[in-house]
């Protein structure tokens, strides 16, 4: 059964009410691929507007979900709070929680578990600087970032991997598609020996790193490239011809 594309758009710590309306209207007057899976992730204080404000088949994601179900913890957002409010997926281990936060492998691995047991379905990422490529290292630290996550859970059904390479992530830069489907297929091979051949084979992967209208086409044509995690572009109306680029 073939993998049903995802796309997925990460607005970051972008927006207001004002521009993410225009946003949602235009998704929601656009013609859309039916095939494939749509995803957005507005900043936490428009989750709600968000979900209230979109059409029947466009999800809602949260950008950052904590490890602990409730408690004494300020600031951060349980999975129960995020399904409550219908919001249905939640980004983890994005680079830029990874650096800038210093979030490590286990307490991202420890927030995927708690997201997946509350019922959520998680954008996974992960990906290597550009320091960690040069030294051929790109392989290496993907299946590290993957292989704390399989020490906390066995059932990858609801999880999409979105492989981001740090160095091309706003920057303008894009691994090429070779580049990407190499590792979109040894992330696949990790899951195949890792996890099962079930889970290597249903488990989408998606690429991320200055996915544009102008490129988008030529990855989705890879065998190994299950769709996108887009950042700044998914606030443009070009996120239409991203989502549509297997039309």
């Amino acid at each position: 059964m073939a993998r049903q594309f995802f796309v997925g758009g990460n607005f970051k710590m972008n927006g207001t009410i004002k521009s993410i309306q225009d946003i949602i209207r235009n998704l929601n007057d656009a013609k859309l691929d039916t095939k494939t899976e749509v995803v957005i992730a507005p900043p936490a204080l428009y989750l709600l507007t968000a979900r209230e404000a979109l059409r029947q088949g466009i999800e809602v994601a949260a950008q950052n979900v904590f490890d602990k179900p409730n408690g004494a913890f300020t600031g951060e957002i349980s999975a129960e709070q995020l399904k409550d409010s219908g919001v249905t997926w939640t980004l983890t281990g994005h680079s830029e929680r990874r650096v800038i936060l210093a979030e490590g492998d286990e307490f991202i691995a420890r927030k995927t578990k708690a997201a997946l047991d509350g019922g959520l379905g998680v954008i996974l990422c992960v990906g290597e600087t550009l320091e960690q490529r040069e030294d051929n290292k790109t392989i290496e630290v993907v299946t590290r970032q993957l292989k704390a996550v399989a020490e906390q859970t066995k059932d990858w059904s609801k999880v999409v991997v979105a492989y981001e390479p740090v160095w091309a992530i706003g920057t303008g830069k894009v691994a090429s598609t070779e580049q990407a489907q190499e590792v979109h297929a040894e992330i696949r091979k990790w899951l195949s020996s890792t996890i099962s051949k079930e889970a290597s084979e249903n488990t989408r992967v998606i690429y991320g790193g200055s996915v544009s209208e102008k490129n988008c086409r030529d990855l989705a044509q890879q065998a190994d490239i299950d769709g996108f995690l887009v950042g700044g572009a998914s606030l443009k109306p070009a996120f239409v011809d991203i989502i549509n680029a297997k039309a």
